[in-house]
């Protein structure tokens, strides 16, 4: 009896994300900025009690971070994140046999695991910038750092219940014309869903699972009006799915050239992507600078050599053996040969992590810049100017140990102080890396900047001139005398 009360649950829900798809169709709203997002459990209740939101409500940051916190507080804390590319609710009224066509469904596992789930929550719509803070939010609550797993290291992992832990599996997602690989891709990702329930299942530990993306899939303003016609013709729909198809590769391809002009811009201009390390496939330290300088001080002479070519580019491919990442630190090591007369030499970036109280909220630092070169070893410490969110990248347009100094030497008898190193339009980040992308960079330039201060001075100096203007007016008098035309005028004398 139960379980066909769950069934009968999970099909409306599923009902209603069908529905909110068509009212998106039809809507005026950007829909097309919004991403589903699935939750469940394996154990506990405490997702029953959380109100469904109403057809064309859109969830944001501060609603689903509510939603987060009361699940969390009586479900399972060690929390399964399968974080998607892409993903629009058309997925799944496309691929998830919506219409009865069970067996050719993209889900099978996702929709067994809502299914026997004790208390599933399904949020059609939910704003992409509030799916973009999920895993900042699950860490601010979990207490924890998130962990970026696939299902052959999570079946080494040994998970402990009372112990919180937050799991990151990224999914992607294709971007072809073809509508069949978008399938594949779909149904490739639910395996590695079904893959992490059965580890999980075998392993006795409760979870919470949540299964949402980074972007929407689907562009739905583009192809609004021919939607809504097809949509009021009713029958006419499937005749016009050909045209539809069509439309959508026309648009895949629009996109495509795009992409291709932009990186056609950014060849000339010189940009290029940044340095990435991964970490079981999954990216946890990026490094992108304008420009990386190295120089050493030898016969009174400084001898500057220019790593940026060897670092960054088009067809480059750093070498960065020996860098490592984990919850609390983190190492990113650039690997070269034959620099400034040094066969071996290498520039390590070290970084951690750790929760402040009087702050209630995690911070990483730039612990040391160190050079590795034959045997000796050059160390700078930044960890009292270069610091930053742990859920933020870190950026400055300079960083050097000689002209305002953000490096400074550990010792004074340490190599440090023969050598310069120069960070042009730096910027680093060494943990929650996601997306292959940035977070929000959190920047070295203090408030007061010299403008700042010239416009803080000017308008002191027109403050005071205007106070001085009117302490004179007030100190203006009226006459005491003034003259009578009926009386007798007054005399004054025009000599002593």
């Amino acid at each position: 009896m139960v379980a066909e009360q769950r069934i009968r649950m999970m099909s409306g829900r599923f009902c209603v994300a069908v529905f909110l798809a068509v009212l998106c169709t039809f809507s005026s709203g950007k829909c097309d900025e919004q991403v589903p997002l699935m939750l469940w459990t394996s154990e506990g209740s405490g997702l029953l009690s959380q109100a469904v939101p109403a057809a064309g409500h859109v969830v944001g940051i501060t609603q689903l971070s509510s939603y987060l916190e009361t699940a969390l507080g009586s479900a399972p804390r060690n929390v399964l994140l399968f974080l998607q590319d892409k993903m629009s609710i058309e997925d799944f009224t496309m691929y998830g046999g919506a219409f009865g066509n069970k067996q050719d469904s993209a889900f099978p596992n996702l929709e067994g695991a809502l299914r026997s789930s004790p208390s599933p929550l399904v949020l059609p719509t939910v704003a992409w910038p509030a799916t973009n803070a999920v895993i900042g939010q699950l860490q601010d609550q979990l207490d924890t750092s998130p962990l970026y797993m696939d299902p052959e290291m999570l079946s080494q992992l040994r998970l402990n219940a009372s112990t919180p832990a937050l799991l990151v599996f990224r999914l992607p997602y294709s971007t072809g014309a073809d509508l069949m690989s978008a399938k594949e891709v779909l149904s490739g990702n639910d395996e590695v869903i079904g893959q992490v329930m059965s580890i999980m299942k075998s392993q006795s530990v409760p979870y919470t699972a949540i299964y949402t993306a980074m972007r929407p899939s689907r562009q739905v303003s583009s192809s609004l009006s021919m939607d809504m016609e097809a949509g009021v013709g009713g029958g006419r729909s499937l005749l016009q799915y050909g045209d539809r198809k069509r439309e959508r590769e026309r648009q895949r391809e629009r996109e495509r050239e795009r992409e291709r002009g932009e990186k056609k811009v950014n060849e000339r201009t010189g940009v290029y992507p940044p340095v990435e390390f991964k970490e079981g496939g999954a990216g946890c330290i990026m490094l992108w600078a304008e420009n990386l300088t190295v120089s050493v001080l030898r016969g009174g002479r400084w001898e500057r050599h220019d790593l940026t070519s060897l670092t960054f580019g088009e067809g480059v491919t750093p070498r960065l053996q020996g860098s490592l990442c984990n919850q609390s630190h983190s190492s990113l090591v650039l690997n070269y040969e034959n620099i400034l007369g040094h066969r071996s030499f290498k520039l390590v970036f070290a970084m951690s992590q750790r929760h402040y109280k009087v702050s209630a909220r995690r911070w990483f630092t730039l612990d040391s810049v160190e050079i590795e070169y034959d045997g000796q070893k050059a160390s700078f410490n930044g960890s009292r100017n270069v610091y930053a969110p742990a859920e933020y990248s870190y950026r400055c347009q300079s960083v050097t140990n000689f002209r305002y100094p953000l490096l400074v030497p550990r010792t004074s008898k340490d190599p440090a102080n023969q050598w310069r190193v120069s960070f042009t339009d730096f910027q680093i980040q060494g943990f929650n890396v996601a997306g292959g992308e940035f977070s929000y960079a959190s920047d070295c330039a203090g408030f007061f900047s010299p403008g700042i201060w010239m416009g803080l001075l000017t308008s002191l100096l027109m403050v005071l001139v205007l106070t001085y203007g009117l302490h004179m007016i007030m100190q203006l008098h009226t006459m005491d005398r003034f003259d009578d035309p009926k009386g007798p005028a007054i005399s004054v004398p025009q000599t002593d």
